[in-house]
C-alpha cells in the first residue's frame, strides 16, 4: 500500500506468509491473490527441481489451486503437498485508489457503493476494523483469535440445489450454473450460536460463526469433535456437508 501497489490491500490483517498465499488461493473481502500473482517458483519434491508455474498454470479457484491439489506421493508424509513454494512473483497496478469494492459489508464500513474506489489506505483501515470486530485479527489476550481462521468454504452448489435453501439464505452467482451460499448463514441458521462448544477446549467463535477456536489448551481431537457437529447439524438442517478450508494432516473430516 505504501508503494501504491494495487489489489492485494483488501487482504490487510491476515495472517501467515507469502509462500502460502498461492496455495489456498488465499482470499477475503472480494479480493483473492490470484488476481495479483503472476508465477509461482517452486521445488518439485518427485522430481528433485525446480519447477515455476505461470498464473494460468496454478489452476487457482475458490480457496484452491494445483499446488492445494497435488500430493506428495513419496514415503512419508504422504499426506503434504508436492509442492514447496520458493517464491512468489506478484504483478500489481500501481496508483492511490484500490481495486473497485466488490464486497458489501466492507463497501457499507467505507460509506461507499460496490463498484466504487476510495484510497488505498482506507480500505486497509476499515478491513483491519472489520477483521478485529469479527475476532480475525491476531490477538494473544483474545482466545477468539486463536483458530485457522474461517474453519469452513462457502459451499458452490448447482442452481436446483440453491433454490431449495430457505428464502432468506445469501446466493450470490458462482458462474456456470452455480450458486455460492454463506457457510456462516448455514451455521448460525443450524441452531449453532456463537460461543457453541463440544467440551470446554474448543469452540465456535464467540465473535464469528465460522472461527473454530481454542479456548485454552484444546488438541486436534477436541477441534475435530466441534467440526464434526457443525458439520453434522448444518447437513441435519440444510442437507449440505461444509467443506473444511484448512489443510488436514492425519484428521478425517
Amino acid at each position: 500500500i505504501a508503494r501504491e501497489m494495487v489489489g492485494i490491500e483488501a487482504l490487510s490483517g491476515i495472517p501467515g506468509t507469502v509462500g502460502a498465499t498461492p496455495i489456498q488461493n488465499v482470499g477475503a473481502y472480494g479480493q483473492e491473490v490470484a488476481s495479483t500473482i503472476s508465477r509461482v517458483r517452486t521445488w518439485d519434491r518427485e522430481k528433485g527441481a525446480v519447477r515455476t508455474f505461470f498464473a494460468a498454470d496454478c489452476g487457482f479457484a475458490y480457496r484452491d489451486s494445483v499446488f492445494k491439489r497435488t500430493r506428495y506421493s513419496g514415503p512419508v508424509p504422504s499426506a503434504t503437498g508436492r509442492y514447496v513454494v520458493l517464491s512468489v512473483t506478484f504483478q500489481h497496478t500501481i496508483g492511490s485508489l484500490s481495486a473497485p469494492i466488490r464486497y458489501a459489508q466492507l463497501a457499507a464500513e467505507l460509506g461507499v457503493e460496490v463498484g466504487d474506489r476510495v484510497p488505498m489506505s482506507q480500505v486497509r483501515e476499515a478491513v483491519l476494523r472489520v477483521r478485529g470486530s469479527k475476532g480475525m485479527v491476531l490477538d494473544a489476550a483474545d482466545h477468539d483469535t486463536w483458530s485457522a481462521g474461517s474453519f469452513f468454504t462457502n459451499p458452490i452448489l448447482p442452481v436446483e440445489d440453491a433454490a431449495a435453501l430457505p428464502e432468506q439464505a445469501p446466493r450470490y452467482d458462482a458462474g456456470e450454473g452455480r450458486v455460492k451460499t454463506s457457510a456462516a448463514w448455514l451455521i448460525s441458521h443450524s441452531g449453532i450460536e456463537r460461543g457453541h462448544a463440544v467440551g470446554e477446549r474448543a469452540s465456535v467463535s464467540t465473535k464469528h460463526s465460522l472461527a473454530l477456536t481454542n479456548r485454552g489448551g484444546a488438541s486436534s481431537e477436541d477441534l475435530v469433535a466441534l467440526a464434526h457437529d457443525v458439520q453434522d447439524r448444518v447437513e441435519d438442517r440444510f442437507g449440505i456437508r461444509l467443506e473444511p478450508e484448512p489443510v488436514r494432516l492425519g484428521v478425517d473430516l
